[in-house]
């Protein structure tokens, strides 16, 4: 009998022996994890495996752990990052691209200082893609609602003035789709091919003016059309007055508060929560009603004042980050200009501060070097992480 319980002891051991070493192979451990390691990453010690650093008594349940994911077919979810490796940096600026013309060709005459042809346009989306970029809402940016991937870097797109070029509706086969030969039909081809590089982007609006995206269907039709694919509206005054120019409250009122009542009426329920600066003209004396109001009964208020500037914006955790001053990149036009879009792209690929995101909207991760630069109070309940 004895005999018998020894050799069923010795079987035991060799089958517990073989199962450990084909789960924790090196091999296996660096194909599941490539991007990975543990936070505080302990020295071998006397019970440990020196060959990948884990405990005795973590191998042993570890063990369970992968039978139970390989009947399962599902790999073990990755929870950690290589700081070294992604350098996350979520207090790094954060570009708020400015568009305006959209054309099939370049006029003969002009600078062009503010238009993009449709072929420059796709080209430029599949470099912003190369390079990481993903697309994010503007809302979300001024919520610190940050959510792209791992080493990603976030982008907001807005477009001013409502131009034929960024977008129209066209009638086909007793429907209306968006043009294909528009900013947003081109945006959306691309996602299509690119659905991770995301489809968001805010217009400023002049709904006071008759030309909004003119094309088919009527002013409802074409901004519940962008409303129900994720897109934001922005209020860009009535008829896109320089505000250096009004004089008086009502004025003002009129412009800013009613050009919220008209979104009311094509849309009920709309309000924006943002606004840009036409012509980047601020106004000194009434600029509390270009904040917020009401007019005829129609209150309003904006959360964020976007800029004609030159700059990348401050990350919504950053000690400079102020929303009722935002500054833009404007997008590059015929002439490639000092701090357009393209002189940026290339500043920043050469080690300038930019937003680097460490794939979890629940955390803001910074170099210990940059943690001065955030604003704890900005943080909005999200732990901070640094390295």
């Amino acid at each position: 009998m004895r005999k018998y319980s020894a050799l069923l002891l010795v079987l035991v051991i060799i089958l517990i022996s073989g199962c450990t070493n084909n789960l924790y192979s090196s091999k296996e451990t660096t194909q599941s994890s490539n991007l990975s390691k543990p936070l505080n990453q302990s020295q071998p010690t006397e019970n440990s495996n020196e060959s990948t650093g884990v405990s005795a008594e973590t191998e042993a349940s570890g063990n369970s752990q992968k039978l139970e994911v390989v009947e399962n077919s599902q790999k073990p979810e990755v929870n950690v990052i290589d700081y070294n490796l992604v350098k996350p940096d979520e207090s790094g600026q954060i570009m708020v691209v400015m568009f305006h013309n959209f054309v099939e060709t370049y006029p003969t005459k002009g600078d062009n200082d503010y238009t993009t042809t449709f072929s420059e346009f796709n080209k430029l989306l599949t470099e912003l893609y190369e390079k990481k970029y993903r697309l994010i809402s503007l809302t979300d940016m001024m919520n610190n609602n940050i959510d792209v991937p791992v080493g990603c870097i976030p982008m907001v797109f807005t477009f001013d003035d409502g131009t034929v070029g960024q977008f129209n509706l066209i009638e086909q086969d007793g429907q209306l789709k968006v043009n294909p030969k528009s900013a947003v039909g081109i945006m959306e081809s691309f996602n299509k091919k690119h659905p991770d590089f995301g489809l968001k982007g805010t217009f400023y609006l002049n709904l006071g003016v008759k030309t909004t995206f003119k094309g088919a269907g009527t002013i409802s039709d074409r901004l519940h059309y962008l409303i129900d694919k994720g897109y934001e509206i922005g209020n860009h005054t009535k008829t896109h007055v320089s505000l250096p120019d009004v004089k008086t409250s009502q004025k003002m009122l009129e412009e800013v508060g009613g050009n919220q009542k008209l979104m009311n009426e094509f849309v009920p329920g709309y309000n924006f929560n943002s606004f840009s600066l036409p012509f980047g003209n601020a106004s000194k004396d009434l600029k509390e009603y270009v904040i917020q109001g009401n007019y005829e009964g129609t209150e309003y208020k904006h959360l964020a004042i976007m800029l004609v500037g030159a700059n990348p914006s401050p990350s919504p955790v950053s000690t400079k980050f102020n929303p009722l001053a935002l500054p833009r990149v404007r997008s590059s036009g015929r002439k490639q200009v000092e701090c357009d879009l393209a002189w940026w792209l290339d500043t920043l690929s050469k080690g300038k501060s930019q937003f680097v995101s460490d794939g979890n909207v629940s955390t803001v991760t910074v170099p210990q070097s940059k943690q001065q630069n955030v604003d704890m109070a900005k943080l909005k309940g999200k732990q901070l992480i640094t390295y």
